[in-house]
């Protein structure tokens, strides 16, 4: 295998790298997920939103670390938002950087889930 290709590999597994941690404030889940949100990554996101055995189930997603997202990260939030709402719960995103809040203003996520520029702000509303 050439140089070039054993590069392009450790950069690629580099930017397919999620990761989401999960703490808890108020009996409402916060999420922190941290890295890129695409069709390598978009599962560690739906298994950390999974809150299936949650009666009336409250989750914020901080999205400040997050620095892309695909298309597949939307449907992971849109999925995820539905199976909240019909379990008398709800998904709130906090504090997208620019560049997420831009795709989520493209497809209209944010017509959809509530959107807010601070944690603190979907925490309190």
């Amino acid at each position: 295998m050439a140089e070039g290709k054993v590069a392009n590999s450790d950069r690629a597994e580099q930017r397919e790298h999620l990761s989401v941690a999960a703490t808890a404030t108020d009996g409402v889940r916060v999420l922190n997920p941290a890295g890129e949100i695409d069709h390598h990554t978009g599962d560690a996101l739906r298994h950390a939103l999974d809150v299936a055995d949650t009666a009336h189930p409250r989750v914020v997603v901080d999205l400040r670390g997050v620095t892309f997202m695909d298309s597949s990260g939307i449907n992971v939030l849109i999925a995820a938002h539905h199976a909240l709402t019909r379990a008398g719960g709800w998904l709130r995103l906090a504090a997208p950087t620019d560049t997420v809040m831009r795709t989520l203003q493209i497809v209209g996520v944010d017509a959809v889930i509530d959107c807010h520029d601070t944690l603190g702000q979907a925490l309190a509303d």
